[in-house]
């Protein structure tokens, strides 16, 4: 193992995805974090890949435990496909919760014990070890042990000290039981990282953190959501539009529908959003197929969220209207993420489509359909503001965006469950109407920020060669009250593909 080397104070890596950005480069060489949170938000876990990392990089790690035993973090470190060689654990638990007589040596009857040699037996192994990296769980045993809160200060302190005299950058962890103390552990700590557990009346748990204070760092304030999977800790850094720029070149997406990109006002333009909005069964997403499929054709990486689709019925709806997809999503050019609304959390939701755009280099985005997702979410209006970032943030990489809102109901008035349309560039309704006995689709463009438009409306159909676009419809009355009645002529109507030799 090689020796400490790293400035003092100088950000080092936490070894958790994500939380390094939110740190500013990491934690603080040196210095004495406090990450607190309940049981079961991630602190044990976080500990150890802070450790990991360390032993990556040739530096000598030291896990103190006084709250579980060796065996039980071997087991926890198994369950993530890790090895914990190279991290020395140090127990001071009753023998009766490890059986592994390998490790009675370190066996302490800490209950036993008074404060003052439960924590020289500490500071003894630190002496010991030598590590670069210390993990110390918990503090909780700690406060017990001291039964008052200034000699629980005062060795809390003592900690600190000889950590800092030893040159270890040290993780304490702390589980809450006592939150009247809290004050007194974050006046001592250089950092202050807490984590927090949300059970929402329908769903998944979901987790997030929140820097309370790290001293002369510039780190990112606000929630950050996370998530423990396989592998660990993984942490969305809250997005902040202001900080991802770049400079694109302009240009109009097109599709293989002439008629419909000159509804669009020549196509979608590089850097926009557009929102397409109807009634179920309209055609919203094979709309967005079409400006897809035409950009993988060209060559260009895309993403596809979906929120309401499995990805084989997707694949097979898309085969169905003369798309198939199947060629690029084996090349890689193509990435489908499924989402289960009811088991995201809107960092996480960001997070992939960050993943797309800047590993991937996805040039075209469509999220189908965000109705379920704002549905299955609380707080509908700081999920607009999530949007509302994340489509900023879409718009300044130059990528073209494509949103489908499902509305309630399938004719007469409609609502949506949330209105987006003041966030999006563009705007295309879709609306069934009745003619000659038939129900048929009709587009309109509402919208567009970066140039004109048409006004008018046009009929569309949907069939096994894809989607076509008819000429713009003059007699029409009542389409943007949801009851749209064409009273024009029958042969102004476009017919089925093939029975009268038209296209």
């Amino acid at each position: 193992m090689t020796t400490h080397t790293v400035p003092d104070a100088a950000p080092i890596p936490t070894g958790v995805p994500g939380l390094d950005h939110v740190l500013s480069g990491g934690y603080a060489a040196n210095r004495a974090h406090l990450i607190e949170g309940r049981p079961g938000c991630g602190k044990t876990t976080m500990g150890m890949q802070f450790l990991m990392d360390g032993v990556r990089r040739g530096e000598r790690g030291l896990y103190i435990t006084l709250s579980e035993s060796r065996r039980e973090l071997l087991s926890v470190a198994e369950r993530h496909g890790w090895s914990l060689d190279g991290v020395d654990i140090y127990e001071l638990v009753p023998p009766e919760l490890s059986l592994d007589s390998e490790t009675q040596q370190s066996l302490v009857h800490s209950s036993d014990l008074e404060l003052g040699e439960t924590v020289q037996m500490a500071l003894a192994e630190i002496e010991r070890v030598k590590p670069v990296r210390v993990v110390f769980d918990s503090l909780s045993e700690i406060r017990l042990l001291s039964q008052g809160s200034l000699r629980y200060r005062r060795q809390v302190l003592a900690l600190k000290s000889y950590f800092l005299i030893n040159d270890a950058t040290v993780l304490m962890l702390d589980d809450l039981s006592a939150e009247d103390d809290d004050l007194n552990l974050h006046s001592i700590s250089h950092a202050v990282v807490r984590l927090e557990q949300i059970t929402p009346s329908y769903g998944t748990s979901r987790r997030r953190l929140n820097v309370i204070k790290m001293r002369g760092t510039q780190y990112q304030a606000g929630y950050h959501d996370f998530v423990i999977q396989q592998g660990g800790v993984r942490v969305f850094p809250r997005l902040i539009p202001g900080d991802h720029h770049r400079a694109f070149v302009p240009g109009v997406a097109k599709c293989d529908v002439p008629a419909l990109d000159l509804a669009l006002g020549g196509g979608m333009d590089n850097g926009t959003s557009t929102l397409i909005i109807g009634p179920s069964g309209a055609g919203k997403s094979t709309l967005a197929l079409c400006y897809l499929f035409a950009a993988l054709k060209r060559g260009e990486p895309a993403l596809v969220v979906s929120f309401d689709e499995t990805t084989g019925i997707l694949m097979q709806r898309a085969v169905g209207v003369g798309m198939d997809l199947s060629p690029y999503l084996r090349s890689g050019l193509l990435r489908i993420e499924q989402i289960d609304p009811a088991d995201v959390s809107p960092g996480e939701f960001s997070g992939r489509v960050r993943d797309a755009v800047e590993a991937d280099g996805a040039r075209l985005v469509v999220i189908d359909s965000l109705t379920g997702y704002m549905s299955a979410m609380p707080d509908q209006p700081y999920l607009v503001l999530q949007m509302h970032e994340m489509l900023t943030y879409l718009n300044q990489l130059g990528i073209v965006t494509i949103l489908i809102l499902a509305q309630h109901g399938m004719v007469g008035r409609m609502d949506s469950v949330v209105d987006l349309t003041y966030v999006s560039d563009s705007v295309v309704m879709l609306r069934f109407f009745e003619a000659s006995g038939r129900v048929r689709r009709a587009l309109s463009v509402l919208k567009k920020r970066t140039g004109p438009h048409e006004d008018t409306i046009r009929e569309f159909k949907i069939d096994g060669g894809g989607l076509r676009v008819g000429e713009p419809l003059t007699d029409f009355r009542g389409v943007l009250t949801g009851v749209p009645v064409y009273e024009g002529e029958r042969r102004d109507l476009m017919r089925d593909r093939g029975t009268d030799g038209a296209a």
